[in-house]
């Protein structure tokens, strides 16, 4: 059973800019009945946005890291800096737990550039991270070095991590997955692009889209169908692309 097991908000979001996100504008209400979990969608689609509320609601820094990396920049919303946070209902089960990390891609160099400065007074804290700079580790290897060091118990957040992996490391990045979903340690809730992650097996996969959000197969996903449609015959869609 995973830690975080309901995400929910009720219907009140007039005055925000989220009453003009479909996926997030009538209430929500999620089942988190796997210890992984995907969120798939187009950009905008309002994925991100819930995932950044759900890290706030945990205490953790929306420009990435644990609770003890004290990034966030100001609080606007009710004490949040997330407009979702406030309306946000989180159910725990069987405990609440305060362990874990929020990484967002984008503003991973920013995060990056923290733990340097920390590390600066304290040399051991690059323990933590594979014995050396995230900034001297390429972006792949750095994404890895985060998931293998720092990656033990808890709920992780992730905002499409998949950004820096090539295919053979996003491989290796499930295995990661794999390891802490099977010790029972760990939960995951993942904002993705990939149409490979999003095959874990086991996983609980809701899609955003202009009608709402429903669970789903990585079948049934756009990411997947059309990717596997594409490879299957690139020469077909190229034509159709540069011909048209």
């Amino acid at each position: 059973m995973p830690f975080l097991s309901r995400i929910s908000h009720p219907s009140l979001l007039d005055g925000t800019y989220l009453q003009h996100i479909p996926s997030l504008n009538n209430g929500l209400r999620l089942c988190l009945d796997s210890n992984v979990t995907f969120f798939v969608g187009e950009n905008g689609s309002g994925k991100s946005t819930l995932l950044e509320a759900i890290a706030e609601q945990c205490g953790f820094s929306l420009k990435g890291g644990n609770r003890n990396h004290n990034l966030n920049t100001g609080h606007r919303f009710e004490g949040y800096e997330s407009a979702l946070a406030p309306y946000l209902q989180l159910a725990w089960s069987p405990r609440r737990i305060n362990e874990g990390f929020f990484m967002r891609a984008e503003s991973f160099f920013n995060f990056a550039s923290y733990i340097d400065e920390l590390a600066a007074d304290d040399p051991r804290l690059l323990r933590a991270y594979g014995g050396r700079s995230l900034h001297e580790q390429s972006h792949g290897e750095s994404f890895l070095s985060l998931f293998n060091n720092q990656f033990e118990s808890g709920i992780y957040i992730l905002d499409e991590p998949e950004a820096a992996l090539s295919p053979a490391r996003i491989l290796a990045f499930m295995s990661v997955i794999h390891e802490l979903d099977r010790s029972g340690r760990a939960q995951f809730i993942i904002a993705t692009h990939s149409p490979m992650l999003i095959c874990y097996p086991g996983a609980t996969i809701y899609q955003f889209d202009e009608s709402g959000v429903r669970e789903t197969s990585y079948e049934n996903t756009e990411h997947f169908y059309l990717t596997k449609s594409f490879l299957d015959n690139p020469e077909a869609y190229l034509r159709h692309l540069m011909d048209g």
